[in-house]
């Protein structure tokens, strides 16, 4: 069973603008080593930023900053989670972040502190100020009591309740991050 530790989730301020006004908005979702919570939110993510019209403006990839599942699919117990929602996570393929590519995504969203600690510590200061942040940092339900500390713990090992539990944050902070997006971004979406 997953344990909170609560603690005062960290604001995250506006979006920022994309590097590339004219190229879709890039987003990294980073784990520990991408089997789990990562490619789970990243699945959702697309959707979400389907339903809003987006999937052309914005593009969505997820990695690891460890590299011990590198080309593994997505964790069993997580892919079954996705399937119980109704969405497939099957074309999943782990990967490890490279510190030479997180310069070239608009935003880079960590699934804990520790992934976020490690993140910072790649990108470049300037970049890391406004563009690597907590995933679940752009829920506006968030709030300073949040039981996992704005954090999506980590199921990996856990129950199936654990991956619902992993589930339902995600789906909360994809809709919220969605949403955002689509204020940024809604004169570049298919249609606006």
């Amino acid at each position: 069973m997953l344990v909170p530790m609560p603690r005062d989730p960290s604001p995250a301020g506006p979006l920022p603008v994309p590097l590339q006004p004219a190229g879709p908005y890039r987003i990294m979702l980073v784990c520990l080593g991408n089997i789990c919570r990562s490619p789970m939110a990243a699945v959702v993510l697309r959707a979400e930023l389907a339903r809003a019209g987006l999937a052309g403006a914005a593009e969505v990839d997820s990695a690891g900053t460890g590299d011990w599942h590198v080309g593994e699919q997505m964790h069993g117990p997580a892919l079954a989670e996705l399937a119980r929602r109704g969405y497939d996570g099957s074309q999943h393929q782990a990967r490890q972040i490279q510190r030479n590519e997180i310069g070239g995504y608009d935003l880079v969203l960590a699934m804990d502190r520790a992934n976020l600690a490690s993140l910072r510590r790649l990108a470049p200061a300037a970049f890391a100020a406004g563009r690597v942040r907590l995933f679940r940092s752009s829920d506006p339900a968030l709030t300073a009591g949040d039981a996992y500390d704005g954090e999506v713990p980590d199921p990996y090992g856990g129950g199936p309740d654990d991956f619902a539990l992993v589930f339902e944050l995600v789906q909360a902070a994809a809709r919220a991050l969605a949403a955002q997006l689509a204020g940024l971004l809604g004169a570049r979406a298919p249609g606006a």
